[in-house]
């Protein structure tokens, strides 16, 4: 699998603006904010694609999850509410080829997105 701009980040070869971290995941903000919060959750151990996750990822999957929401309801938007989004390759729009999670906050979502 090829090395992508999270896997650096996760080994602090770039810096990110961190603002949640445990043994299996890391969090941070995204560079360019679709909404006044938007983090990207990530999974330390890299899987490209939610289309590519088995079985035997399910317990990072749920992992990924948790941390979103506890994450939302620590930063005091689980009562307004927040999205979260896992993109899947390029007609889903990922662009960085390790799976992660976007969570979005702060502002009234709209479907589609925009």
């Amino acid at each position: 699998m090829a090395d992508t701009i999270f896997d650096k980040i996760i080994r602090r070869e770039i810096p990110a603006d961190i603002v949640y971290e445990d043994d299996d995941v890391l969090a941070f903000r995204d560079l360019n904010p679709q909404a006044p919060v938007h983090v990207l959750f990530v999974p330390k151990q890299s899987i490209a694609t939610l289309d590519g996750a088995v079985a035997a990822d399910a317990e990072l999957l749920g992992k990924l999850l948790l941390a979103a929401a506890a994450y939302a309801r620590r930063e005091g938007h689980a009562d307004q509410g927040y999205r979260t989004v896992i993109n899947c390759n390029e007609y889903g729009g990922q662009t960085v080829f390790h799976l992660h999670l976007h969570l979005l906050a702060g502002r009234q979502m709209h479907w589609p997105p925009g």
